[in-house]
């Protein structure tokens, strides 16, 4: 009884905790300081842990290292060193498969293929998942390693798993709850806020440290922002500053608990699985909603599928052919502080997230760009691909 009622009072103290120092602020938008301390001694213990691994590391393991970051680990194998004159310079049939390796791997590791796997980084962040080439250094950052670990899974998750919760919940029920009011300029307020509110609560969930800039070009009602895609994260990322409205394919689950949640109350664009094969009805649909002004922005990711953050892909026409304001945006995250980029092909919806609650913190920078309009025959997709190619983009 006593064990029963000391799991209560501990419980209590956690949600009051969580709720005063948290929750209620990310709700008003404002910060206590909490993170901006909890970034600023993250930040000094990578700067220590990169120091301790350049002292530990020989320079000639360094540069192997931050070489062998691609999908092939190439290590110079005897053949090589025969073709690079070890040996006679004769042709001998062996050396076929010397050249063949090196074609399959020109194949396999191409420019377009990296930007499917997570980047590596040069120096180690104390995640072991972003290091394939981590090694004993010393026992000192192993102890620090160790303590990260414990911090991660024993505080920052329970903590994280809590604040979504509470983000999630709160954006079914409110969303639900507003989505009764009849339509008026209120209901359009109250959605607004929700959104806002509950996303907030969501990005701090995650620790998320957010830079805005240019807001001056920040997508206004009745265009089309598109931006590139990195994970799922990048609506919440995109939603802490301003509404939009959401086109995807219609889910199950949870999932689609929370997509008939939000349609109640904000004009979002969803899709059965049929409808998004035909093309026409999806544009329709699209400039409809595009022709009322007063509806908010809709967001699109014109890649069509998660990029690395490290480079921008060609983006898809249908997303220009609907007409309208075009509001670029591009999103850079910071890998030092965690990987963003969720790859589907190797990780469900579930592990991609418990990755991204065990994370240190997710920290990127977000640039609007100049809007544009169609001009004549010219397309809009190559204009909004020059955006991203130049100014801001280039960070990515």
């Amino acid at each position: 009884m006593e064990s029963a009622e000391l799991a209560v009072q501990v419980v209590g103290t956690w949600l009051a905790l969580v709720l005063s120092l948290i929750l209620l602020p990310s709700a008003f938008g404002v910060s206590l300081g909490i993170s901006e301390v909890y970034m600023k001694i993250l930040v000094k213990t990578l700067e220590w842990a990169t120091l301790r691994i350049e002292r530990g590391s020989p320079k000639e393991s360094a540069l192997k290292t931050s070489a062998s970051g691609g999908i092939i680990q190439r290590d110079e194998s005897p053949m090589e060193k025969g073709i690079s004159g070890h040996r006679g310079g004769d042709f001998e049939l062996s050396d076929v498969f010397y050249f063949s390796k090196k074609g399959f791997e020109a194949i396999v590791e191409d420019e377009v293929t990296q930007r499917f796997s997570s980047e590596e980084l040069v120096s180690w962040n104390l995640l072991t998942r972003t290091n394939v080439n981590f090694q004993y250094i010393s026992l000192r950052l192993t102890m620090v390693w160790g303590l990260g670990v414990i911090v991660r899974y024993c505080f920052l998750l329970p903590l994280r798993i809590t604040l979504a919760f509470f983000g999630i919940s709160l954006l079914v029920i409110g969303t639900t709850v507003v989505g009764q009011l009849p339509n008026s300029s209120i209901k359009t307020w109250l959605s607004e806020l929700v959104h806002l509110t509950c996303c907030r609560i969501c990005v701090r969930a995650l620790s998320g440290t957010i830079h805005y800039h240019n807001k001056q070009y920040r997508p206004q009602k009745g265009g089309i922002c598109v931006a590139n895609h990195t994970s799922p994260i990048d609506v919440l990322i995109l939603t802490t500053d301003g509404c939009y409205a959401m086109v995807g394919q219609v889910h199950g689950g949870l999932m689609g608990v929370i997509q008939r949640a939000m349609v109640k109350a904000c004009p979002h664009v969803w899709f059965e699985r049929s409808e998004m094969k035909d093309r026409h009805l999806v544009t329709k649909r699209l400039r409809e909603h595009i022709a009322d002004k007063k509806k908010l922005p809709i967001l699109i990711f014109p890649e069509g599928t998660c990029i690395n953050n490290t480079s921008v892909m060609m983006f898809k026409k249908g997303s220009f052919e609907i007409g309208g304001t075009i509001y670029p945006v591009a999103i850079k995250y910071n890998p030092q502080f965690g990987d963003a980029f969720w790859n589907s092909s190797k990780y469900s919806m579930v592990n991609y997230l418990l990755r991204i609650m065990t994370s240190w913190a997710i920290v990127c920078d977000v640039w609007y760009l100049p809007p544009m309009t169609r001009e004549g025959r010219r397309s809009e997709e190559s204009q909004g691909q020059r955006y991203f190619q130049g100014g801001a983009a280039e960070e990515l």
